[in-house]
């Protein structure tokens, strides 16, 4: 690994370590996410202080960190963009201020999808609004949207992006292994109800 790939790794990893959905509920005044409904840091989580507003600047900060760590790839080492993207992606997953239990990286892969591959990033944004405002199961449309990204690069002939796209999906779904299942039990809550 030379030196180009080392920062952009690196710099990938400390913007998508950083925890905006546990810095909102604090400056917010909503205490400690970690300790409210899953105890996850993601904005599905920060919805559940009653927040619409914290849980969209959670969106939307979660996304920009993803997308800045490859816009930032691709102005200063456009050789590594895939390690700045990974690096993002995996510090969000595992950050480690927070012993490495971070979010579930749906939002985050999203913002990495828009510089790297924006055809990917169109499907995926539409499939997961889409399955949200339908099904209301926010790990349901999260995951969906995830798996979209290999198979919409794969489909488009971007096969240089399909093994990465798929190790992202796999991560991101990963990260959901209690969703799939209570999923499978029927127990899994829908966005705006409580329970």
């Amino acid at each position: 690994m030379d030196s180009a790939a080392i920062f952009a790794l690196l710099v990938g990893y400390l913007l998508g370590s950083i925890p905006f959905g546990l810095l909102l509920t604090r400056l917010g005044g909503k205490g400690d996410i970690r300790e409210i409904g899953s105890g996850n840091i993601g904005a599905t989580n920060v919805l559940r202080t009653g927040s619409k507003r914290l849980a969209a600047a959670t969106v939307l900060l979660d996304g920009a960190k993803g997308a800045a760590a490859v816009m930032l790839a691709q102005l200063f080492w456009p050789q590594a963009v895939a390690f700045a993207a990974a690096g993002a992606l995996i510090g969000h997953l595992y950050p480690a201020w927070l012993r490495f239990n971070g979010g579930k990286g749906v939002a985050t892969m999203l913002g990495i999808l828009i510089p790297l591959y924006w055809p990917a990033a169109l499907v995926y944004g539409a499939l997961w609004l889409g399955l949200l405002l339908i099904f209301r199961i926010s790990s349901v449309a999260g995951m969906t949207a995830a798996a979209s990204a290999p198979v919409t690069a794969a489909v488009l002939g971007e096969q240089v992006l399909f093994p990465m796209l798929l190790g992202f999906a796999l991560l991101v779904i990963w990260k959901h292994r209690e969703n799939v299942r209570r999923l499978a039990k029927g127990e899994e809550p829908r966005v705006g109800r409580k329970g």
